[in-house]
């Protein structure tokens, strides 16, 4: 064998992935911060710590398409948006929710521009306000806000974050709505009319699943997978600062922003450590319901698995 030949079979074997390495399936990975405790898990070595070798994420814009990557994947565990996850139990996919996720919305707020005359949620009655999507969960806190202060808005589908926050400078919209760590970006040119945090309870956002099939057949390593975001999570509160630096690292994104986001997040206790709050639950599933997304009550036992917490 020639010198050059082995030096290439050295070079590939450097770079080829390790064998049998997974990945994740977690909602808006990279872009919103439900991911920060899966970046941790696999920076600080939990994963291989819990004899797994998981050595990256798939995502997607979140909904139904983090749901199939779920089920595509030679993984089929993921977090994602407990609407998605109760959309496809109710198309008959035999799922398990295992874990609890992020299990507030209170990060998100309505801002409007810095010298708007617009101090409060009563002056946005009558007025243009913009949500992202028809359906999602902009839309669906938005109706929840109008509901509980009896207010009428002119509501408008932006079809983003960005693009509302653009309606809002261009005077087309008076307020929209954003969220961290977006919301560290844009803080010096507007200001906020309200939070979800002040305003309403907490609504359950994402879930861990898998299938029931993979469930019965590996019940050791899902509590493995559960045990080591548990431990990512409580490594988040505890060191923010490097959190920051490794989220910021696997995100390819501003070190400040992502600290400044994760210090608000921590201090609405934003990612579950996978305990069931069932209220929480509950309380998105009565959301769902008002942009009919949901069709009556969900019996959490018939779908929720809480023996991979232990």
């Amino acid at each position: 064998m020639s010198i050059v030949y082995r030096i290439l079979l050295l070079v590939i074997a450097l770079w080829a992935p390790a064998a049998g390495a997974e990945q994740v399936t977690v909602t808006h990975w990279g872009v919103l911060l439900y991911g920060a405790p899966y970046a941790v898990a696999i920076d600080k070595g939990f994963y291989k710590e819990a004899g797994l070798d998981i050595d990256g994420v798939i995502t997607s814009a979140g909904g139904g398409t983090t749901m199939r990557n779920v089920m595509a994947s030679s993984l089929p565990y993921g977090e994602v948006a407990l609407s998605a996850a109760i959309a496809a139990m109710k198309q008959g996919i035999d799922l398990k929710i295992i874990h609890a996720g992020v299990r507030t919305a209170g990060e998100q707020l309505w801002v409007t521009t810095a010298d708007s005359e617009i101090k409060s949620i009563k002056d946005l009655d009558g007025k243009k306000v913009a949500f992202t999507s028809p359906k999602s969960v902009t839309d669906m806190l938005l109706t929840m806000i109008a509901d509980k202060h009896h207010i009428k808005m002119q509501t408008v589908a932006a079809g983003g974050i960005g693009a509302g926050l653009t309606m809002v400078e261009q005077k087309a919209v008076v307020a929209a709505p954003v969220m961290d760590p977006i919301w560290p970006k844009v803080q010096g040119k507007m200001k906020p009319v309200f939070f979800i945090k002040d305003e309403l309870p907490n609504m359950m956002q994402s879930v861990g699943v898998t299938t029931a099939e993979y469930a019965k057949a590996n019940g050791d390593k899902l509590r493995k997978l559960v045990q080591a975001r548990k431990k990512a999570v409580e490594f988040v509160y505890a060191n923010p600062e490097e959190t920051a630096k490794i989220v910021a690292k696997r995100y390819n994104a501003d070190e400040k922003i992502i600290l400044a986001s994760i210090k608000n997040l921590i201090a609405i206790k934003y990612w579950s450590d996978g305990e069931f709050e069932f209220d929480a639950m509950d309380n998105m599933v009565k959301g769902l319901q008002i942009v009919g997304e949901v069709d009556g009550k969900v019996d959490w036992s018939k779908i929720v698995d809480t023996s991979y917490l232990k």
